[in-house]
């Protein structure tokens, strides 16, 4: 796995798209987010469910942060639903 710099997977973003390695991204020295390849479709089992555990605890610990609740984030979700039935959007 590469770790990439925001900024440095912005800029070479072209190679690293062409590229079979996963790359975490950082944003001063934290998580920013996860690029997984699209066609190497046999990571590990392990490493797919150790990546679920780390992305959801950090989901929960900023949600737990920023006191956002379960309620809070569905009926959010509701209102874009609605909102996009409405203006007849769909995939």
């Amino acid at each position: 796995m590469r770790i990439s710099s925001v900024r440095d997977f912005r800029d070479h973003a072209t190679t690293l798209f062409r590229s079979d390695d996963p790359v975490l991204v950082t944003r001063r020295g934290k998580v920013a987010g996860v690029f997984l390849p699209w066609r190497d479709a046999t990571l590990p089992v392990d490493f797919k469910r150790e990546l679920f555990c780390m992305l959801t605890a950090e989901i929960a610990r900023q949600l737990k942060k920023k006191r956002v609740t379960e309620k809070a984030v569905l009926q959010d979700f509701d209102r874009w639903q609605k909102g996009r039935r409405e203006t007849g959007r769909r995939r």
